[in-house]
């Protein structure tokens, strides 16, 4: 008979805002959910920085999870790769901390001298969650400056990435450089224009020239440096034999320029300067726009950013903590309870169970005995293990898998909506300025004809349309980073809305990592439960708390002679009985058919019983397929086995692929068959065995239960608790495109009034400055009104 565990919530933690499930610690008639948050407010409390939670309710992060190990941030060359700068007294380090996420964390960043006068100063880049610091290395060293940050709740996030210091850096400063230029001129174009909008330029004629040489001096650096990048992508374009939008732009943009040059230096007209001024400011706002990304999340990771930075290696029973550049074969290294095994190696002493599900999909801890192999990439979920490395990092078989050929990145053929309209929107263009050109030529009024070309190309420049997808698709990513999906760009909004199928992986996809059901096979009597009880609530270990969340209320007895043995279990005496818990080595248990996370139970020598902990599915899941299945094809590819099928083929439906026991490699092809069909591919996956599989899908998003924990490079993270709303974000992909289209058929609307005027050569600067304005203003209205509106009807927003 299995039973399963229930919570209970009965408050809320004064500091960090979660569910306070057991006995609350109560500090100043505030309830906390751990020992850490109370340790964290004591801190703050002392040093006077209580105005920390005045500026945001439960500001702070839980401080329920393990720290880690820090010792290896006492070896100088380790330092010295991580910190910005130093000399003899000071240093400068830059940390990225996840916990950055209100104004109260800046505030207490900032105020970091209050805790610790050794530090210099400390400044807070809230968009990137990074902190610059500044500290007297005599009276601090790294490693209290890391403690001293972890004591307060904003441990930093250090990984063998922020060794090696690279990755793709966003650098915008030459487009805003752009955008100011463009925009300085714009404003003062216009304020020199007012005069012939108005018709006061017949009174002023003495001025009139003055203000059209300072118009056109306002409008050369807008040509040559604004307005440059969209002259290189047309060269390049057409060099390539293919029209992008850029090309219409720059043909507008320079045609706008050269007749306004022509008609101010011959007086013969007032130009449009101002109106080639706006044209540049606002397409480039949308670039600006559509260029916006997550600064604080890297999209790019790969297997380094997964190792720790050290190790810790043993010379002669000497723990000395080791870069893991360093890393020799030879070397005996000791693993701790939570620690990633950095390189294949050999088990020598201890008790190794260790979880590859991030490399396999296998989500079951695997038993290693004395003198087998165990390979990199593994975490070690019991006590501390002693190894010998048999390769070099760079030859482990977690690295050999990374840099495999079949998980290179893979271009994809996909055109969006505008890519595909330009390629005729230039040609129909051209053909209308020609045909226009033409017309009079051959008709009454061949001067006109000048006229009437420029006009059309002035006119019919394809800003709104330009303007239409990039400020669409960034307040398309705003509602998805609400809801907790981060997309990589733009562009991926519209991949997501041209899947038609989907790819699910099993273990920490549909599976979560944090949320599991604990079950027990067995007969416990009353007196055993709370003899149990009283037995666990002396553990602060995982399972030892879910084993209490299973038990309920429980009477607490005076236990005695009790143990506890680190990664294996714990024992006590109560009168006549002698109770043991943990594995199956540590309570004799003779044959054990269950692997993974099992704890037995042992009373007086006799097995009452087992616990063991399943990963439970995903919030919704039922939802989410039921949702799904009725406009994409599912299938189910998992590395890990076979035991839950049963169940799974009940949620999917029946025509669903379901395959099971397969290789990264098995993922990739797999994928690619479907997309040989004609099918647009979409995978959901979260560890290194879908790695593959994600790049090669038209679209891979990364489900992830900590967006700043390693994950998979993929175009869209999904932060795990926003699972359930994933029918909501492909429909609501789909409403995005959608106001694309709309919007395009407002601008084709707004060109085709501005052509009839156009082609008749009479077009005026004050017509061109009113039309093509609003024009702009309608379209980047009418799109972030309309987005906000599917995003309402989405429950999105």
């Amino acid at each position: 008979m299995a039973e399963h565990s229930s919570l209970i919530t009965k408050t809320k933690c004064y500091h960090c805002g979660d569910a306070v499930e057991q006995t609350p610690y109560v500090l100043n008639d505030h309830q906390f959910c751990c020992l850490g948050c109370q340790t964290v407010y004591q801190i703050l409390n002392e040093n006077d920085l209580q105005s920390y939670y005045r500026y945001n309710s439960h500001p702070g992060k839980s401080q329920q999870a393990q720290k880690e190990d820090l010792s290896y941030l006492d070896e100088p060359n380790i330092v010295a790769k991580l910190v910005d700068y130093q000399d003899d007294e000071i240093a400068v380090i830059t940390f990225y901390v996840p916990a950055i996420h209100c104004s109260s964390c800046i505030w207490l960043l900032e105020n970091l001298f209050k805790l610790n006068p050794s530090v210099k100063s400390s400044k807070v880049d809230f968009m990137k969650r990074q902190a610059s610091i500044t500290f007297s290395k005599d009276e601090i060293s790294l490693k209290e400056l890391v403690q001293l940050l972890h004591n307060i709740g904003y441990d930093p996030k250090i990984t063998l990435q922020d060794v090696v210091k690279e990755g793709k850096k966003i650098n915008q400063n030459g487009l805003i450089s752009k955008i100011t230029v463009a925009g300085f001129c714009f404003g003062n174009s216009m304020m020199i224009s007012f005069p012939e909008y108005f018709g006061m330029a017949e009174f002023e004629r003495e001025y009139s020239a003055f203000f059209g040489y300072m118009n056109l001096a306002f409008g050369v650096p807008v040509l040559l440096y604004s307005a440059s990048d969209y002259f290189r992508s047309a060269w390049y374009s057409l060099k390539q034999r293919r029209l992008n939008l850029d090309v219409p732009l720059a043909l507008g943009i320079f045609v706008l320029f050269f007749r306004s040059a022509l008609e101010i230096l011959t007086q013969s007209g007032a130009g449009f300067i101002d109106t080639l001024c706006s044209l540049v400011f606002f397409i480039l706002i949308g670039k600006w726009v559509q260029e916006r990304t997550y600064y604080h999340i890297s999209f790019e990771r790969d297997y380094r950013s997964y190792f720790p930075v050290a190790v810790t290696v043993l010379n002669e029973e000497v723990e000395k903590p080791t870069p893991i550049a360093d890393l020799k074969v030879g070397n005996r290294i000791l693993v701790r309870n939570n620690e990633i095994i950095p390189a294949d190696a050999i088990l020598l002493k201890g008790d190794a169970l260790v979880d590859f599900s991030f490399v396999t999909g296998e989500s079951k801890p695997i038993t290693k005995t004395l003198g087998e192999v165990v390979y990199a990439g593994g975490r070690q979920t019991g006590g501390a293990i002693e190894l010998e490395v048999v390769k070099a990092v760079s030859q482990s078989y977690l690295t050999k898998l990374w840099n495999n050929e079949s998980l290179k990145a893979y271009e994809r053929k996909f055109e969006t909506f505008v890519g595909v309209i330009s390629k005729y929107f230039t040609v129909a263009l051209v053909s209308i300025a020609l045909l226009a050109a033409i017309f009079w030529i051959l008709g009454s009024a061949p001067d006109r004809a000048w006229a009437a070309f420029t006009a059309v190309l002035i006119i019919a420049c394809p800003c709104a349309l330009a303007l239409s997808s990039p400020f669409t698709l960034s307040a398309a990513l705003s509602i998805f980073d609400r809801n907790k999906m981060y997309i990589k760009n733009t562009s991926a909004i519209e991949q997501m809305a041209a899947i038609d199928t989907v790819v699910f992986d099993k273990t920490g996809t549909i599976s979560s990592p944090s949320a599991s059901t604990m079950c027990f096979e067995g007969n416990l009597s009353k007196l055993e439960r709370d003899l149990l009880y009283s037995l666990c609530r002396n553990s602060n270990h995982p399972l030892s708390r879910e084993i209490i969340k299973w038990l309920g209320p429980s009477s607490i007895l005076p236990i005695k002679e009790y143990e506890e043995f680190v990664g294996k279990g714990q024992s006590a005496s109560y009168l006549d009985y002698r109770i043991m818990v943990g594995s199956a080595l540590f309570t004799n248990v003779k044959y054990s058919e269950v692997e993974g996370s099992v704890v037995y139970v042992v009373v007086n020598e006799i097995v009452k019983g087992v616990f063991t902990l399943e990963q439970s599915w995903r919030e919704g899941l039922n939802e989410v397929i039921g949702a799904l299945k009725k406009n994409y094809e599912l299938h189910l590819i998992s590395g890990d086995n076979e035991r839950r099928a049963e169940a799974l083929r009940l949620i999917f439906p029946s025509n669903a692929t379901l395959l099971f026991n397969q290789t990264p490699n098995d993922k990739l092809l797999k994928i690619d068959g479907w997309q040989k069909e004609g099918r647009n591919v979409c995978m959901l996956g979260d560890g290194l065995n879908d790695a593959g599989a994600l790049r090669k899908a038209d679209l891979g998003i990364a489900v992830s239960d900590d967006i700043n924990n390693f994950s998979p490079g993929c175009d869209a993270i999904l932060d795990g608790v926003s699972f359930e709303k994933l029918p909501d974000f492909f429909a609501f992909s789909k409403d995005a495109v959608k106001v694309i289209k709309m919007s395009f058929v407002i601008s084709l609307l707004y060109n085709v009034i501005g052509i009839s005027f156009a082609v008749q050569g009479t077009m005026s600067p004050l017509f061109a400055a009113i039309l093509m304005p609003i024009s702009t203003v309608t379209i980047i209205s009418f799109t972030s009104l309309m987005t906000r509106w599917y995003g309402k009807k989405r429950s999105l927003i």
